[in-house]
């Protein structure tokens, strides 16, 4: 494994970076600097052209550095990844708060960008358990940041994308867990039940460890709450161990909870990295896209130990086609709204994406000024934080993750994924919601200072890079949104030069 290389030489291969910026210095600081790390290599769906024309700084950082459990803390270089951390602590019996559920997922895209798991009910999103993170400038300097020191760039890391400098460590939160996880399955047969049902699990004022639900169509939603569990307690019920190669696909193992007759609940025990990673397999349920008879029980019986793909494969063998072709027939897509708004959201879904399945997860959407500091989210604060524990005020939000073709394009209809993209954006920017970044968003610069907040990412960005070294976020992430920008603002000009 990865963790075992050389993590005392950690020091030295930070050194490497920082020699690395100092000789871009030194030869006139031309293009912006990013990471050499091959836009193929992310698991995020688009390519980011931007790297073509930077100055790429090698960061080769993968390994896990130090476990303290005296102070349940982890501290790993940034592209250690959640199947590297899930193999290292849950033999253990540690995990962390939030763990991603794809293995391929990075520490440093998770903190950088966001990360979300069904365990974010509880415990916020993945950089609201991140303690410190060491960061190289732009200057070429190392400087640590936490709560407690250089706090104001510490609040300024998530959702920064990398453009107020290089992460080249973070320090985790880590928590004691069990080796299985107790999975009710409650099947809900109409779209006013699912939503009743979902809301029930993830509000609950003494909330189960984890809250997930999957939407197989407008009406019919699977929900499932679930907690840590023993060996001894799994030994009671149905195990089942569903990471096993031969094992059918889990979204395909859960909808078949919607058949089975009755109100449920079903409870199966399955093994906790199971647990973690079971969207792995079927990369939630874009694999059917590519290999549509993979879920067959004899292919996973002879070939099930060779999927998934990497996700970096897949993009580094694409076809300009078909590249073409997935960016405008395909959607992948998450959407974070208030859990009160989460019908009227999946409503909207329909309408505009019309795919299925749909992620549903919640998480708490913390209001960071009520704990002491001033609000430096570049999330802005929530409207109703009515609710509070200790880490402050919150309101819970709701992830919808639409990935696939949607059902326009599979009927051969007209489908324009920027009418419809922007319609969903200004929805959810409409009831104070977010857009995650790794995917495409078609917001111009406008739309998206509108929609985030910037007032202390701006100011960071003015004292940790004033010479721009880095680019902003808009510009790194909306490559979408440049290209429409630039032309509604070429329409708008030729319009003025028509009258």
């Amino acid at each position: 494994m990865l963790y075992f290389s050389a993590p005392e030489l950690h020091e030295a291969r930070v050194g490497n970076i920082q020699r690395q910026v100092i000789e871009w210095k030194k030869n006139g600081a031309g293009k912006k600097l990013c990471t050499a790390r091959g836009g193929w290599q992310s698991v995020s769906p688009g390519y980011r052209p931007y790297k073509k024309n930077s100055t790429k700084i090698n960061v080769n950082l993968f390994d896990i550095l130090e476990l303290d459990e005296k102070e349940m803390s982890l501290k790993v270089e940034p592209m250690v990844n959640m199947g590297q951390i899930t193999h290292f602590l849950v033999p253990k019996n540690l995990t962390l708060p939030v763990l991603p559920e794809l293995d391929d997922l990075t520490v440093g895209g998770l903190l950088m960008g966001v990360g979300i798991e069904t365990s974010s009910h509880k415990h916020g999103l993945f950089n609201d358990n991140v303690l410190a993170a060491e960061v190289v400038l732009a200057d070429g300097s190392l400087i640590k940041c936490s709560k407690k020191e250089n706090r104001e760039l510490f609040d300024a890391l998530p959702w920064s994308y990398g453009t107020l400098g290089l992460l080249v460590s973070v320090t985790l939160k880590i928590s004691r867990c069990k080796p299985f996880v107790r999975v009710e399955y409650w099947p809900c047969k109409t779209h006013g039940k699912g939503v009743e049902v979902y809301r029930k699990f993830s509000e609950e004022k003494k909330p189960q460890d984890f809250v997930e639900a999957l939407a197989y169509s407008h009406e019919e939603m699977v929900v499932m709450p679930a907690r840590y569990a023993s060996e001894e307690e799994a030994l009671t019920g149905t195990k089942n161990s569903i990471g096993l190669w031969f094992k059918p696909w889990f979204y395909k193992h859960v909808e078949k909870f919607l058949t089975k007759g009755g109100d449920g609940p079903w409870v199966e025990y399955i093994p906790l990295r199971d647990y973690y990673h079971r969207h792995t397999k079927s990369i939630f349920w874009e694999l059917e896209q590519i290999i549509p008879w993979g879920n067959h029980p004899l292919f996973r019986l002879l070939l099930g130990w060779a999927v998934p793909p990497k996700v970096s494969f897949l993009k580094l063998t694409q076809t300009k086609a078909l590249q073409e072709l997935y960016e405008t027939q395909h959607v992948i897509q998450d959407m974070l709204v208030p859990n009160s708004k989460v019908g009227e959201a999946l409503t909207v879904f329909k309408e505009e994406f019309d795919l299925y399945p749909l992620w549903i997860c919640p998480y708490r959407a913390y209001d960071y000024a009520s704990s002491g500091a001033p609000h430096r989210s570049f999330l802005k604060k929530p409207l109703e934080a009515t609710s509070k524990d200790s880490f402050g005020k919150y309101e819970m939000y709701v992830d919808l993750g639409a990935y696939g073709i949607p059902k326009a394009v599979e009927e051969k209809r007209s489908f324009d994924i920027v009418s419809v993209s922007r319609k969903v954006e200004k929805y959810v920017a409409s009831v104070h919601g977010f857009q995650m970044l790794y995917a495409d968003s078609y917001m111009t610069r406008e739309e998206f200072r509108e929609m985030f907040d910037h007032r202390h990412y701006d100011e960071m960005k003015e004292k940790y890079d004033p010479l721009g070294a880095f680019p902003e976020v808009f510009q790194k992430v909306c490559k979408k949104g440049q290209q429409y920008g630039a032309t509604a603002a070429a329409g708008a000009e030729g319009s003025k030069k028509k009258n």
